[in-house]
């Protein structure tokens, strides 16, 4: 008897909620929470923020995870200064050249084209005049003005800061120097040991002031990791 009560209330409680279906309405809803966003919404009008806008600047002062300012202004003397003075920070190693190497492919050789020699596709198709040789005795790059151009554009070049890291943009420039001594009939510089790179770590000031951390790591290393958050994250103090 009392299995009979017992099935008979399952049944009376299982008809109860299904009458109350509603193809039209919406029903009851079980942790409504998991449906209605209890966060802000990106650029909402909300009551609690000033002026009623979400979306604030960033506090004054801050920069981007991973970026570091960039001292070298954008004119010639600027110009003629990281073309003199800055070296690139990263070590010669095969997996930084590689990185460039790729890199470079994907961003600048349509242009420059594979070897470095201005003969890019673009150019080949006369959609682009104008391009010069990494072994133009004329501008006789350097480390430093290579990521300088890279960092802010010359000409009808234009900058690839935005596309690019502080990293990536040194990788390329490991590559583009070797396609300099290809092109001058130079040889291929050898690839520094793990030894020997972390030696030169350690001995090279701007490396530590832009890769390093004060715990001994190196953002180098950690930047795969991170890069995602890195390019996409916002601004922090």
């Amino acid at each position: 008897m009392k299995s009979l009560f017992k099935i008979t209330l399952v049944l009376v409680i299982a008809l109860s909620l299904s009458s109350c279906f509603d193809e039209d309405h919406r029903n009851y809803e079980y942790f409504p929470n998991m449906y209605e966003p209890i966060g802000y919404e990106t650029y909402g009008a909300y009551d609690i923020f000033l002026n009623e806008q979400e979306a604030k600047l960033p506090v004054e002062g801050s920069i981007p995870r991973g970026w570091m300012p960039y001292s070298y202004e954008d004119n010639l003397d600027g110009y003629d200064k990281a073309k003199a003075e800055l070296k690139n920070p990263l070590p010669y190693t095969e997996e930084n050249v590689n990185e460039g190497q790729a890199l470079f492919t994907l961003y600048c050789a349509i242009c420059h084209g594979d070897k470095g020699n201005g003969k890019g596709t673009l150019v080949e198709r006369e959609k682009i005049l104008g391009v010069p040789s990494f072994d133009d005795a004329g501008r006789a790059i350097t480390e430093g003005s290579v990521y300088h151009v890279m960092y802010y554009g010359l000409n009808t070049m234009g900058s690839y800061a935005a596309q690019t890291s502080e990293k990536e943009r040194w990788q390329i420039d490991h590559h583009v120097m070797d396609l300099k001594a290809e092109l001058e009939g130079g040889s291929k510089r050898e690839f520094l040991t793990e030894e020997e790179a972390d030696q030169f770590r350690n001995n090279n000031a701007r490396y530590k002031r832009v890769f390093g951390n004060a715990f001994g790591n190196s953002i180098e290393q950690n930047f795969d990791k991170e890069k995602t958050v890195t390019k996409n994250d916002t601004t922090t103090k």
